[in-house]
């Protein structure tokens, strides 16, 4: 695996020439006028601006393979024009100007539309939307300006569904969307009446409200459900005014209700509880990706992850890379590497290239129940239904005491097969035997900082704590794009006849267990 992960990348190349630091150099020049580095930060982002079209002319070169690539430079080039104006001789002024027509030329003819509909369209839709208020005063402008206009209405629909979650499957795609979408939103109505963005920025609401209810607002603590790239909309660190200031998330704190401690996302297929202690379990039983290719989708039916206090705790192990190391994008894709059961060692739908997926499973959310402070979550999927000898995989979720989950994995269907019930754990997350309870095979886990959930699985003696090795990609977290580090899991296997075999999981959010007479009467009752 390691001569396989030589192998080149090209986000390596493509990421830098988004000229997103360049950005940022204008955005401190412009926020902090007075600075002695503002002449300095200016002249830095004048130099690299024109270096960069000096040295990569158009056509020529991998900058120009994208037209994605394309659309998230054109607000940079737009941002020069702006803030250096004093700066720029005429022959520059002009020279970024021309990068700015032929970027857009270019994108208008390689559109990302059909079966690529994405969010490689949303940004080469803003592309069009700046280039065409910068020559709005020509037929081509125009015709960019209404192009970009009409896709980014048309993708607001279809692209953040009516719950406002992401039809991509992928919280950090749905994140760099929204962020787009603003882009576009504040830049329209900030230079132009003739468009009027009301009907996206109510999508963009909804999506915003989704968010909230997994990060608390914030942006660094949703679980990485689905691909990333690490990527961002404007640059690292600088986001859009408008975006956020008037919306209201939801609070980590506050009244227990049903509404402030569970939300359910029909349409994208994901469930939120939150614990007394601050615990934030998540649960997802949607589908595979946006059809036809299910491009950033991960074979992820029925997992779940779970944080405390904004310290990750159970996890989706992430993306790590796109190309250049095959072994590894099969892994964090596949079942194994997500908090749910692989039956025979194989994906729950068939991985075709590294984003292409083939036989895509259905999930359903079955049953929603709540009575006095217990609340029942079941659901089940399709994806092995395809073996010679099908098997489905149905789930339950019981949330009970306002801080303790029981976790119960059934299956149906025929012959005899494998089952790997699999948690992975953060990497600064340990994991020890838990004495303090009279029953035995309780696990802690804990963070450094003192968060801890404990963890059992009932029945089974074998439920045990594995390491990540050299020689497999199991058990490995990537806590960014291009990034990866050995981390653990608690796992278990069984082997069997699919109505014979069970795992039962009780979680407990506090450092207390629930007592085995209450336990076995809540088991009977999932």
């Amino acid at each position: 695996m390691d001569s396989e992960e030589q192998a080149p990348d090209l986000r390596a190349v493509w990421e830098p020439a988004r000229l997103q630091h360049i950005t940022i150099l204008i955005a401190y020049a412009l926020t902090e006028p007075d600075s002695p580095l503002c002449p300095e930060a200016k002249q830095f982002a004048q130099n690299a601006a024109l270096a960069w079209i000096r040295d990569h002319p158009f056509p020529l070169g991998v900058h120009y393979l994208s037209a994605m690539e394309c659309g998230l430079r054109l607000p940079v080039f737009l941002y020069c024009l702006k803030a250096l104006e004093d700066l720029l001789a005429p022959a520059e002024f002009r020279l970024i100007l021309e990068a700015i027509y032929l970027h857009a030329w270019w994108i208008e003819r390689r559109l990302s539309l059909y079966s690529s509909l994405g969010n490689h369209t949303v940004a080469e839709s803003l592309g069009l939307v700046f280039a065409g208020l910068v020559f709005q005063k020509t037929p081509e402008g125009q015709k960019w300006l209404e192009r970009g206009f009409r896709l980014l209405e048309q993708e607001a629909y279809h692209q953040i569904l009516n719950d406002g979650g992401p039809i991509e499957q992928s919280l950090h795609y749905h994140r760099f969307v929204l962020d787009l979408f603003w882009l576009a939103v504040d830049f329209l109505e900030r230079n132009t009446a003739a468009y009027d963005c009301r009907r996206i920025r109510e999508r963009l609401e909804l999506g915003e409200d989704f968010c909230s209810t997994f990060t608390n607002g914030g942006r660094l603590a949703a679980p990485s459900i689905g691909d990333s790239d690490g990527g961002f909309a404007v640059a690292p660190g600088v986001f859009v005014a408008c975006s956020r200031p008037h919306l209201n998330p939801q609070p980590a704190t506050g009244p227990y209700s049903c509404s402030s401690y569970c939300r359910i996302f029909p349409d994208s297929g994901y469930s939120v509880i939150r614990s007394k202690s601050g615990a934030i379990f998540t649960f997802d039983h949607g589908p595979l990706g946006m059809p036809p290719l299910y491009n950033h989708g991960h074979a992820d039916a029925l997992s779940i992850t779970l944080s405390k206090n904004g310290q990750q705790l159970v996890v989706d192990p992430g993306t790590y890379r796109y190309s250049g190391s095959a072994t590894w994008r099969r892994y964090f894709k596949g079942t194994r590497a997500h908090n749910t059961v692989t039956i025979d060692g194989q994906d729950q739908a068939t991985q075709e290239t590294s984003f292409i997926w083939s036989r895509p499973y259905e999930a359903r959310l079955l049953e929603y129940q709540k009575q006095a402070d217990d609340l029942l979550l079941i659901a089940d999927h399709t994806g092995y239904l395809r073996l010679s000898e099908p098997v489905r995989h149905r789930r339950s979720i019981l949330f009970f005491d306002h801080n303790s989950f029981i976790i119960k994995d059934a299956f149906s269907g025929g012959g005899i097969h494998e089952f790997e019930l699999n948690y992975h754990l953060h990497p600064k997350a340990w994991a020890k035997q838990w004495p303090d309870s009279p029953d035995e095979g309780w696990w802690q886990i804990a963070t450094p900082d003192g968060q801890s959930i404990l963890i059992r699985l009932m029945g089974a003696d074998d439920f045990q704590l594995r390491f990540a090795q050299d020689s497999s990609p199991l058990g490995w977290y990537s806590a960014g794009y291009g990034l990866r580090e050995k981390s653990s899991l608690l796992s278990c296997t069984k082997k069997g006849a699919p109505d014979e075999v069970f795992f039962i999981t009780v979680i407990s959010t506090e450092l207390n267990t629930p007592a085995s007479y209450k336990l076995d009467r809540m088991v009977a009752n999932i």
